[in-house]
């Protein structure tokens, strides 16, 4: 599929006000960090220079596998098993987007992954609120944490980390979320904890239709309540397509449209892990061109090599997308952010629109 070039410039992207939503925390670590923290705890690495390390971690996570691209992450997770490594690496995750001009991010990440060295998952939350807010007081960058469980361990841990994302819904943490490879492990057997943050007024985000079908999908907005999903990459069999219309939808497309939930899209991880084939073949224009309520962002900046300007630019460049075309998508990452509504209404109209009208003026930007 050949698309034409936007005059979007790099330079426009990289100074417009951007909104991410998907971050994990553990996929996101600047190597120079990672071998540090090693040579201090005494961790083996597969590679000991920070540029070979990135690059072994890049090659790893690009197989066409969701179960092989979580590999990766064990060399991460390793060397984030201590209090400081934990508000380390949340503060430089602060500070990192801030430079490509996030004004709000959502970061993730599954506590009880950080328990090997004797902290309890309270420590470990507490930790990471401590760097993101060390992080927000220096570059204003906004912030809400969301804790995950993963779909492979017992209902009852995920239950634990439901009661404590809402014992810290007062203190930074938006929302919970469940991860992990979803083949053979799905969102209903923890519909235990879902059950608790629903009935607790709090906000739920799920991986779903990533390595798995519409069935994934399904229970994770019908069965356990989730209020945004995570990829969605394979709603698209729930669809008939031609060139970018939509001819017809099944049930649940029509839902998840109607009812305006939000699909948190990742570009370049889902062509890493295979969820879809190649940038030309991937379903979100799709899903943008035809309403649905979709956004950009980056999985994990480290193992996938990106940022979200570089999301940016492979989607102006595949998909033809305008700057207001990008400013849409950052309004509705704003509208489908767990913060409260007042916070997402002052950010849209006091730091998006006027940023956006902002780089249009000063580059002279005459496109639609």
């Amino acid at each position: 599929m050949n698309y034409n070039i936007s005059m979007v410039t790099k330079e426009m992207i990289r100074q417009i006000p951007k909104v991410e939503l998907h971050d994990h925390l553990d996929g996101g670590l600047r190597p120079e960090t990672i071998v540090e923290l090693a040579d201090e705890y005494g961790i083996a690495l597969p590679e000991k220079d920070p540029e070979r390390l990135a690059q072994w971690l890049h090659r790893g996570s690009d197989r066409k596998s969701l179960p092989l691209y979580l590999e990766s992450f064990g060399v991460t997770v390793a060397v984030l098993q201590k209090a400081e490594a934990l508000e380390r690496a949340a503060y430089e995750a602060i500070l990192d987007v801030a430079k490509e001009h996030v004004v709000y991010i959502e970061i993730r990440f599954s506590p009880v992954l950080h328990l090997k060295e004797g902290l309890n998952v309270e420590a470990v939350v507490e930790s990471v609120l401590k760097g993101l807010e060390r992080g927000r007081r220096e570059t204003g960058t906004e912030y809400g944490l969301i804790l995950c469980a993963m779909r492979d361990q017992s209902v009852a841990i995920s239950l634990e980390i439901a009661e404590l994302a809402v014992a810290f819904s007062d203190r930074g943490v938006v929302g919970f979320d469940i991860a992990g490879d979803e083949n053979g492990h799905p969102p209903k057997k923890h519909l235990e904890a879902f059950q608790y943050i629903r009935n607790r007024n709090f906000n739920i985000t799920i991986h779903a239709g990533e390595a798995f079908g519409l069935e994934s999908i399904w229970q994770a907005i019908q069965i356990c309540g989730a209020h945004r999903i995570g990829h969605a990459t394979r709603l698209i069999e729930d669809m008939s397509v031609h060139g970018t219309r939509i001819e017809k939808m099944g049930t649940l497309a029509h839902f998840i449209r109607d009812k305006r939930i939000p699909l948190e899209v990742c570009l370049s991880s889902n062509i890493q892990t295979g969820a879809a084939p190649n940038f030309d073949d991937h379903p979100f224009h799709i899903y943008f061109r035809n309403g649905f309520r979709v956004f950009l962002n980056t999985d994990n900046r480290l193992m996938s090599n990106t940022t979200l300007s570089k999301e940016m630019e492979l989607a102006v460049k595949h998909y033809n997308l305008s700057l207001k075309d990008l400013e849409r998508l950052t309004i509705n990452a704003m509208k489908s952010s767990f913060a409260h509504y007042d916070e997402r209404i002052k950010i849209i109209y006091d730091v998006l629109k006027p940023g956006y009208a902002e780089v249009e003026k000063t580059s002279g930007y005459n496109g639609h």
